[in-house]
């Protein structure tokens, strides 16, 4: 393990700092906001294009606080079950890392000014509120990974605010359509999270890291994700027989399989077994979400 480490250049940790498997996590509330967008009309190049850069600047810091947090709390080792972090390799020091979180954070900021021009106000706060959310997920006196509190955190900021706040960009308004449509966004992509705690309960339980696995146990962690995927899948039934949209909003049903096989993977599986579950999910939330926006535009 050690030999492989010493391989990483210094670019190539700041790739795996970044967690790039994790990335389609930001792509896809974007995605999805800018379809809802065209589907009634409306889009924007520019905008679509610095909202992506913005919600991937905003993950990328939130991996890195992440990484450094649970470093510093002890809940990373080189022990841990899931991908290589980092400082507990000794791939990136503790300085740099918060010098990483500084510029990734205060990038995002800037080029967000222009979608403040755009959309106003409301903006500035999303954006603010994003921001202390990356951070809050892990740092200060209150982190809100370790309180249980990170799942309803991905929902909101990945599901809710992500795909609404991109719509708004391009309309300067809300729908309830566009309510709904967040919402299997925000599930697909907690359920990464679910699934990534579920691996790691022994190992957060000693950490001290009381994530919604920990604190509720295996067997309600494996409902949480059953049911995250059964909203998911509900959602374009209730956009095709209440909303004016097309047969086509029942593409991402083509991921029912692999829907099932993660699911049968979660209650069979264990241990490091779960990081070809968690890659699975990951995609899942991609395909679902490249299928959803095919069938609110088409």
């Amino acid at each position: 393990m050690k030999d492989d480490l010493i391989s990483y250049s210094k670019l190539q940790s700041w790739v795996l700092a970044s967690r790039p498997k994790t990335l389609l996590a930001s792509v896809v509330p974007v995605m999805v906001g800018t379809s809802l967008a065209v589907n009634i009309g409306e889009f924007n190049l520019l905008i679509s294009f610095v909202a992506l850069i913005c919600s991937l600047l905003i993950q990328v810091g939130t991996n890195f606080t992440n990484d450094l947090y649970d470093y510093l709390r002890g809940a990373d080792t080189k022990y841990r079950k899931g991908p290589v972090r980092v400082l507990a390799s000794g791939l990136i020091t503790v300085k740099e890392m918060k010098a990483g979180i500084f510029i990734t954070f205060i990038s995002a900021f800037i080029l967000g000014l222009y979608l403040v021009y755009v959309g106003g106000i409301i903006i500035l706060v999303i954006g603010i509120l994003s921001i202390i959310a990356g951070l809050a997920y892990t740092a200060g006196p209150y982190p809100l990974a370790y309180k249980g509190l990170g799942d309803i955190l991905v929902f909101m900021f990945f599901g809710l605010i992500g795909t609404l706040g991109t719509f708004y960009l391009h309309t300067n308004e809300l729908s309830l359509p566009a309510f709904l449509s967040s919402i299997p966004v925000g599930a697909l992509i907690t359920n990464i999270l679910v699934v990534n705690n579920y691996r790691d309960i022994e190992e957060d339980k000693l950490a001290g890291k009381n994530t919604l696995a920990v604190k509720l146990g295996k067997t309600f962690t494996q409902y949480q994700f059953i049911f995250l995927i059964a909203v998911s899948f509900l959602t374009p039934l209730v956009l095709f027989l209440f909303f004016d949209f097309k047969i086509w909003i029942f593409l991402p049903y083509f991921t029912l399989p692999v829907a099932y096989n993660i699911i049968k993977m979660l209650f069979t599986l264990d241990g490091i077994q779960l990081n070809k579950t968690l890659e699975l999910t990951a995609k899942l939330s991609a395909l679902y979400g490249i299928l959803f926006s095919a069938g609110l535009i088409l």
